[in-house]
């Protein structure tokens, strides 16, 4: 059987969050975002490891938070590089398996439920590369110099979260692929430009917000209340 590893990519700077540390260090609950997100795929019996992709600056930062706790799946601590393209990259090719079960995340999203995580895992037995996403429910339009060129058919929009999951071997070989590549946001992006796989989706969840804003963390706080209540 395959085992399932989440790579972590925790290697931000956050500047658009305008705090003096990268928002994975801020606190939401008394916890950081880093530990909120690890514990996610720690309290999660289908995952067999944790590969954290840090920030270099911030490695100690990290690890004295990671030393306080008691978590046993962390089994690699990598340096994150200069793009999210190239952290993922680094933290992929950390894995010396010869194939895998691979869910990339942004350590931006704590709240990710231990039902989307499973979900990805079962979604991985049929097929080799799968996205979680929800139902865009604004209309999107494009814009040229200020102008609506067009206005695609919202029924047929999403928007993507993490995790991102692939066969390893699948997503070396996009990555191998792409190397040259820098116009790439995600690792589904790398699938579909090559033409390497169908990417699957799972349903993901309103609640699985991305740390980007200020206002984020207020947002996230408000959702971990509800749980409790």
């Amino acid at each position: 059987m395959l085992k399932n590893y989440a790579v972590i990519l925790a290697s931000g700077s956050g500047s658009r969050c305008g705090k003096e540390v990268p928002k994975q260090f801020l606190k939401i609950a008394d916890k950081t975002v880093l530990e909120h997100t690890i514990e996610a795929f720690e309290n999660c019996c289908h995952i067999d490891g944790i590969i954290l992709v840090i920030n270099p600056d911030y490695k100690e930062l990290a690890i004295s938070i990671i030393d306080t706790k008691n978590y046993t799946k962390i089994i690699k601590i990598v340096d994150g590089g200069e793009t999210r393209k190239d952290s993922s990259f680094n933290g992929v090719f950390s894995i010396e398996e010869e194939e895998a079960n691979v869910l990339i995340h942004d350590c931006a999203r704590p709240l990710v439920s231990s039902r989307i995580i499973e979900e990805c895992v079962k979604a991985l037995e049929k097929y080799s590369a799968v996205g979680v996403a929800i139902p865009v429910t604004d209309t999107i339009v494009e814009v040229s110099n200020g102008i609506i060129q067009n206005i695609p058919e919202r029924k047929n929009l999403m928007c993507i979260q993490t995790p991102q999951c692939f066969k390893l071997s699948l997503i070396k070989k996009a990555h191998t692929m792409s190397q040259a590549d820098v116009n790439f946001t995600d690792d589904c992006g790398l699938i579909v430009k090559n033409n390497l796989a169908e990417v699957f989706i799972v349903n993901g969840d309103s609640e699985n917000i991305k740390i980007t804003y200020p206002n984020d963390i207020c947002i996230a706080e408000k959702f971990l209340q509800n749980k409790t209540i």
